[in-house]
Parts: C-alpha cells; structure tokens; sequence
C-alpha cells in the first residue's frame, strides 16, 4: 500500500518512475573471468622481485614453472643426471654462485607465503619429446630431490623450518618446449602430481578435467596487422616480432601489439562465455622486456576488475573441486 501510495504522489509531481526490479537469477550471472599466468625458467632474481609486486598490485597469484637446475652452484651441479646424459648437463646453465641459489631460494619461500604456485619445468630444460615414461619419471625424480634438499646440497644453512612443506607444495609440470606425449602424462600421474600445463589449444579452452591429471593448454591467439595466430607465450611473440633476436628499436611497438593480443583475447571471453585465459612468460626480457611491460599493462586492467580472478594453476584446479594429490614422499 506504501509503495504505491508513493508512485502516486511520484507520477502526480510528474516525475519517472523506474518499476522495481528483482536481482537477476544466479543461473543468468556470468560466472568470474580467470586469467592463469605463469613464468617458466623462474630463475633471475630480479624478475622474481618484479614479477612479485606485480601481484601485490594487482592481487593476482601466479604458477612458476621451476627449472630445478637453477637450485646448482657450479659446485654442486654434478648432483644432477639428466636422462642419457653425463651429470651436471643443461640445457640452460645453473645457477652462478651459492648465494644467488640462496637468494633465489629466499624468493621462493615468499612467493610461496604469498600464495603463489610453485611447479616443475624439470630441471636441464631438454627436449623430452622422445623420453620414455621411466626417462621422464628419472627427471621428476631429479627435481623433486634437488629442491627438496636445496639448502644442504648447497650448504646452506639454517635451512628454514617449512622449507620441506614448501618443497612439498609442487602439484603440476610444464615440459620443456612444451614437448609432450603418452610418457610424460603417465609419468606425471606416476609423480603424484595432479596436472599438466604444456598442451597447446587454438583458442582458449576449459582444461581437461576428466583423466588421472588435469590437462591445461596455452592458446593460440590473433596477433598483429593481419590476425594471425600465435602462442600466447611472449617467447613465441619474440620470434615472430624479431625472429627470436633483439630489436630495440622496435621495443615500444612489440610492446603495444602484445598488449593489444592479450587484450583482446581477453575481451572475447570476457564479453562471451568467459573461458579461462592462459598466458605464459619467462624471466627474460626479451626485446627490451616489450612482453613484460605489455604484461604488466594487462595485468594492472584486468585483473583488478571485481568479476576477473587471475590464479594460479593450483588456486583454478581447487576451486573446481579436483583433487590435489598430497602425497609427502611423492616424486616431483
């Protein structure tokens, strides 16, 4: 009686009257935008540092695909042995000194109580392509032991009180040159790790939730003048901008064409069925870190937005209710 006793008076003073509305029904909301970013290598401390204020200005929480070898002083990186290799072989060189390993350890240690995922990029960063299941569950093994063990195989002491759950946290792998087949994914379940990241899609896809390990892809996204798809991984922008060489007269426009392809990447999902996005990076800054500024520009945008969750591997698979194996004294 109130309510239309006061439309009454509304319409009498000749003002509008906008009709009073229900919330719309749950089933009519959209659900949130993900973005997954990840860096692979995580081995120069000073992106480590970058890549952490980053998120505590965005709140976002990212995975870092570890390569292990980056845990070795080249002191001690004869405790490696690669799959049909001499020890102490890589593809991508160790770390220079125990104190950077000790550093890059301290980084580690923060981005994990930040919230962050730690996972596996195995350790020499070889093309495992051709390895068998046992080949991949050896360089697993190597990894898990090598992190696990970081502080005495460096001598480093006191090793820190969680630094063993810390090491335990590791869940997922990225395979180097994302070279995957049968033999890696039975050797990740056999890990008791509980997914992979190294599949490539042709646009954004929901992950594949339905086997032993979840199967995330990196998509393939328009770029550039013409459209024409790339992996949206800034490596694979770098060889297609400079053919994998620096141009830095060129920095400012790489930047600008990467930041447009992520966001509109982004904006078809966001404005349309809002498939998780998964963009990756390294710890390199390749073209005068174009891709690192163009990150960090999309990054600030988007996932600041209050209907955008821009997680970690570990945080999505989670919230989707598939199960995180725990297993202490697994190998990975």
């Amino acid at each position: 009686m109130m309510l239309r006793l006061r439309i009454f008076v509304l319409l009498a003073a000749g003002l509008s009257v906008s009709p009073v509305r229900a919330d719309p029904p749950m089933a009519a909301r959209k659900p949130m935008q993900t973005v997954i970013i990840s860096f692979d290598g995580a081995h120069d401390l000073n992106q480590w540092r970058r890549s952490r204020a980053l998120a505590a200005q965005t709140g976002a929480h990212f995975t870092y695909f570890l390569s292990c070898v980056f845990l070795l002083s080249p002191e001690t990186k004869g405790t490696y042995q690669p799959p049909h290799m001499k020890a102490g072989r890589s593809n991508v060189g160790f770390a220079q000194s125990r104190a950077e390993v000790e550093q890059r350890l301290y980084q580690i240690r923060l981005a994990v109580s930040e919230g962050h995922d730690l996972a596996s990029h195995a350790c020499g960063h070889f093309d495992g392509g051709h390895w068998t299941a046992a080949d991949w569950k050896q360089e697993f093994a190597s990894f898990a032991d090598i992190l696990r063990n970081a502080y005495s195989i460096n001598q480093i002491a006191p090793e820190p009180d969680d630094w063993k759950n810390v090491a335990a946290r590791v869940d997922g792998a990225r395979a180097p040159y994302l070279s995957t087949g049968p033999s890696l994914y039975r050797a990740i379940a056999d890990a008791g790790l509980s997914y992979d990241a190294s599949g490539i899609s042709r646009g954004p896809e929901k992950p594949n939730l339905d086997g032993a390990i979840a199967r995330f892809s990196l998509p393939l996204i328009p770029e550039g003048p013409k459209g024409a798809r790339v992996l949206g991984m800034d490596y694979n922008l770098y060889v297609r901008h400079s053919a994998g060489k620096d141009n830095l007269a060129r920095s400012k426009e790489f930047e600008d064409r990467s930041y447009a392809a992520f966001r509109a990447a982004f904006d078809k999902q966001y404005d349309g069925e809002r498939v998780p996005l998964q963009l990756g990076f390294h710890f390199v800054l390749m073209n005068g870190g174009a891709y690192w500024r163009a990150l960090e520009r999309f990054a600030s945008e988007v996932c600041t937005k209050p209907d955008v969750a821009c997680i970690s591997y570990r945080d999505y698979l989670a919230r989707a209710g598939f199960g995180l194996k725990r297993a202490p004294d697994r190998q990975g």
